[in-house]
């Protein structure tokens, strides 16, 4: 198994970085729910002027959109798809939920859409390179 996914060892990097970043924004949102001393298991309420809010908006948007690359990425690495471009759209995603990340816990609406929309663009790359190693 190891000799078969050695092509895609960048692309595993880009899923192991990504893998890093998500307990990362998981640790985010647990300091910032202590310190704003919220109520395990009750709504967020508050608006986007509350880090806590952000941080936990920014990690439900991260599961929102996971699905969708694991599958395509999945695909990729299934179906043989070229391994240096399945590489750049995992890390194409990947960076673009870190920018997205970061714009927003520090409330940049404009450019965490723009950062939204690179991923969505990674996502649907990623798509396009595992139809053309399936068909």
């Amino acid at each position: 198994m190891q000799a078969l996914m050695l092509p895609y060892h960048f692309s595993l990097l880009g899923l192991f970085a990504l893998a890093v970043l998500i307990v990362i924004q998981f640790l985010m949102v647990d300091v910032a729910m202590i310190r704003a001393k919220h109520v395990p298991g009750m709504p967020v309420t508050a608006g986007h002027g509350d880090f806590f809010f952000r941080a936990n908006r920014a990690y439900g948007n991260t599961y929102e959109g996971l699905g969708l690359f694991l599958l395509v990425t999945l695909l990729c690495l299934l179906s043989g798809a070229d391994a240096k471009w399945t590489g750049y759209g995992v890390w194409l995603f990947t960076a673009a939920r870190a920018a997205h990340m970061t714009c927003y816990y520090f409330d940049l609406r404009t450019a965490r859409s723009a950062a939204f929309g690179v991923g969505l663009i990674a996502k649907l790359g990623l798509l396009v390179i595992a139809g053309c190693a399936l068909f």
